[in-house]
């Protein structure tokens, strides 16, 4: 009886920010000239300069927010190297690189191995599997949540488990306008007492459930957040940056003491992209 009670009478854990460590590239050669999903229409015009605009916003924004942000070259004939978070899985220094579905962006995983090579990052891995890194891997600071159905292979789990010496929970998507984990689910507080927001319609049964046994507090996205990618977002424990029409989504978390700060990332959003698809976290 007595435990019961002390562990009822814990205090519900504030919200709290830590700094974190970013890579990101910058959209220089950004257009919609082919398309690997739903969301990209390549006769639907791009403003570049509007699309650049938008970045150096979102990379200020973290800056303000007092993290790291290290900047990759961007290359010409790959539009979407400004997705960032689909380069590489970094956990306690080790680092698990990234191999293409799409034809289209192949050659990015090159450049991004180099990338880590010349910073001296000395366990690295290049993956034997389809596997679009951060894109379906969210660490949760006790788990790596994995996802498949669209992009990342099944058995690339099991890979980044071997390399990356992490514990992997296995989730399917099925909606093929979430074709990524982080386009449905985000992390918003990392350690023993993780907490995440999703969508669960973009889940297959088996996958919900499991999300609903782990995480029984998650943030609850409604229909209207994930279609405007509000789950693309990015956490640092207390400040969450989300799209800017992702209203419903930056009031739920308001409510439960975060600190939802909102960007516009419509012209990246063409090609599938949010603030999490343009940031790469470096977890050390």
């Amino acid at each position: 009886m007595t435990v019961i009670a002390d562990q009822a009478a814990q205090p519900i854990q504030t919200p709290r920010a830590t700094p974190r460590h970013y890579l990101m590239c910058p959209p220089k050669y950004f257009t919609v000239e082919y398309s690997i999903n739903p969301w990209m229409d390549p006769g639907t015009p791009v403003d570049a300069d509007r699309a650049m605009a938008q970045w150096d916003e979102l990379k200020r924004t973290y800056e303000r927010l007092g993290h790291t942000v290290e900047v990759i070259e961007p290359q010409p004939g790959l539009p979407d190297m400004v997705f960032a978070a689909n380069s590489a899985t970094v956990i306690d220094g080790r680092v698990l690189g990234a191999r293409f579905r799409a034809p289209q962006r192949a050659a990015e995983a090159e450049h991004f191995r180099r990338w880590f090579t010349t910073r001296g990052y000395r366990d690295l891995v290049m993956p034997s599997r389809i596997n679009e890194a951060e894109g379906d891997f969210a660490w949760t600071g006790q788990v790596l949540l994995a996802g498949s159905g669209f992009r990342t292979d099944p058995e690339a789990h099991a890979e980044a488990q071997e390399v990356l010496g992490v514990p992997v929970v296995s989730l399917r998507l099925i909606d093929p306008r979430y074709y990524h984990l982080d386009t449905a689910l985000f992390v918003l507080q990392r350690g023993a007492d993780a907490r995440i927001a999703y969508y669960p319609e973009a889940f297959s049964a088996g996958s919900r459930r499991v999300l609903q046994r782990m995480f029984p507090d998650a943030v609850i996205a409604t229909a209207a957040d994930a279609a405007c990618l509000g789950l693309n977002g990015v956490s640092d424990g207390r400040h969450v940056v989300l799209p800017t029409e992702a209203t419903g989504l930056a009031a739920q978390l308001a409510d439960r003491g975060y600190e939802p700060i909102l960007v516009d990332i419509s012209e990246l959003r063409k090609s599938g992209g949010g603030p999490k698809c343009c940031t790469l976290e470096l977890h050390s």
